[in-house]
């Protein structure tokens, strides 16, 4: 699953003018802002939506929703939300808390008593709590193979896995970003509530909010005539992409919606539970505040110059939302990234503002300019920043430096270095205790490497320097090309193949540098 950094934020030197002058209309030049991003980001379409003080005050979209077809994005567009989904579990769970059938803090065991981590200590402490902060101890991604891209394991084959994956760092140590934690998150609520997570999230969430169009399947998204297609630009080529669904591990990303209806969560959101003007709530102000509490803080890095605007004083991630400041504000947030879809919601609850931008090419660009620019619009800043000029510059940045890297990897190999062995004797069935197995097979002259429970995941292996190689994956929109490292036993026969990512900017669900594949004998 592809999911983008939060870019995030705080008070500059020209801060937001007094509360009583604050801005309560739209920008005046939005609509012009907005179609800039996407010619400068590329990006084919993106829906829109505002909350202030309760009410939806815009839901529009812009630009078309396939780049081979003239049907236009508007604000009922369906788009996959991706870990926007993250926030719906934790209010599951903020939900069942209210009800009086769990707490916070109870161990996972208590629900799920089969549920094992990598040790025994960590399986006995870990709570419910734990579930949704990323400090379990995992690695960043890890046990993402699992499922992405389109892995063929089971919800519960995925959850009986984790406990074959090694921590990377003490137990609540450390933030480190997951997904696999809300699958079992998702789980714990089938098994308090008595009814699968979909249907708990529909019934006590989706239908009081008037959600009736928001679905959990790829399936029923292409069912909706009104939906978008995925892009890329690949190879400097904007480009349509298969859609991928996210339901072996649902609770983490599968929710698909349109910009109008997640207008309407996060008003809910804003108003600490309560569905609009009624009385009615999904769940209590105590819960609110939890889960827009920060639980797992994380460092606080230093920005560029031209992005001091958003240097943060403080960052940390509460239950399913991102928390920091921006301008002096609490911001409450989350990103969403599937192949070719990429999404961001913002909240600043002391305005009473909730900004909602879905878009179907995958540049954090594009709804980080837009999410911005609305938000100083708001705040009233005398000087607001030019929002796309800066991303531009620093996307090009990015793609100079990753490829000014990648020229230096490439110039620094010993091209005339050979394998150790022939290319034979690199064949064969290798397993990882978590991921399970993959193959080698000498094809022609080329070695094929093949994960066995993962369709997409299939490459040619380029010779690279001594015994490591390069897989390049077929399926070219993964964007995820690996070195593959074969260390030998004395004998000369492989003892093991290890694997990293080429590129820095491979996103972290391609985590091959968890995996340490063993040869198994035939």
């Amino acid at each position: 699953m592809r999911l983008f950094s939060l870019l995030i934020s705080m008070l500059w030197l020209i801060g937001p003018a007094c509360a009583g002058d604050l801005p309560t209309e739209l920008p005046t030049d939005l609509d012009a802002h907005i179609e800039r991003a996407l010619k400068t980001f590329q990006v084919p379409g993106v829906s829109v939506a505002i909350v202030k003080d309760g009410k939806t005050v815009m839901a529009r979209g812009y630009g078309v929703r396939d780049i081979d077809k003239p049907e236009l994005v508007d604000g009922d567009t369906l788009f996959g939300i991706a870990s926007n989904t993250k926030a719906f579990t934790g209010a599951s769970l903020a939900i069942l808390v209210d009800d009086g059938l769990l707490e916070w803090d109870d161990p996972v065991i208590n629900y799920l008593p089969d549920f094992r981590m990598y040790n025994s200590y960590i399986t006995s402490e870990l709570t419910v709590r734990d579930l949704l902060v990323h400090r379990s101890g995992f690695s960043l991604g890890a046990g993402d193979l699992l499922h992405w891209p389109e892995a063929e394991y089971t919800t519960e084959e995925i959850i009986y896995r984790l406990r074959f994956i090694k921590p990377a760092t003490s137990f609540r140590a450390k933030y480190a970003y997951d997904n696999v934690l809300y699958l079992v998150a998702g789980q714990v609520v089938a098994k308090v509530s008595g009814m699968p997570w979909k249907d708990f999230v529909k019934q006590r969430i989706f239908t009081p909010l008037g959600m009736n169009r928001a679905s959990f399947t790829a399936e029923d998204f292409l069912a909706d005539s009104n939906h978008v297609a995925p892009h890329i630009v690949l190879e400097d080529r904007l480009q349509t992409v298969r859609l991928m669904g996210l339901d072996s591990i649902a609770p983490a990303g599968a929710i698909n919606a349109s910009a109008a209806e997640m207008a309407l969560w996060v008003t809910t959101q804003l108003n600490q539970g309560r569905i609009g003007d009624s009385d009615k709530r999904i769940f209590s102000e105590a819960q609110s505040r939890e889960m827009h509490s920060i639980v797992t803080p994380y460092p606080v890095g230093k920005l560029p110059p031209a992005m001091a605007a958003q240097q943060a004083n403080f960052r940390g991630y509460g239950l399913g939302w991102a928390v920091q400041d921006y301008q002096g504000k609490k911001m409450v947030a989350h990103n969403g990234g599937l192949l070719g879809q990429v999404s961001r919601v913002t909240m600043l609850p002391d305005l009473s503002l909730g900004v909602v931008v879905l878009t179907n090419q995958q540049s954090g660009a594009a709804f980080s300019a837009i999410t911005y620019l609305i938000l100083d619009h708001y705040l009233g800043l005398e000087k607001p920043t030019d929002w796309i000029t800066v991303y531009a510059d620093q996307v090009a940045k990015n793609k100079a430096g990753v490829s000014e890297l990648l020229k230096k990897q490439e110039a620094e190999h010993n091209t005339n270095s050979k394998p150790s062995l022939a290319l034979s004797a690199y064949a064969g069935l290798y397993r990882d205790s978590w991921f399970g197995d993959a193959t080698i097979t000498l094809e022609g002259e080329a070695l094929r490497l093949r994960f066995v429970k993962s369709p997409l995941m299939i490459g040619t292996m380029e010779h690279y320097q001594y015994d490591t190689f390069i897989v390049r994956w077929d399926e070219r929109s993964l964007e995820a090309d690996a070195y593959v490292s074969f260390a030998l036993e004395a004998d000369g026969s492989v003892e093991k193949m290890k694997m990293k990512p080429v590129s820095p900017m491979t996103d972290f669900s391609f985590n091959f540098q968890d995996l340490h594949f063993v040869p198994v004998s035939n």
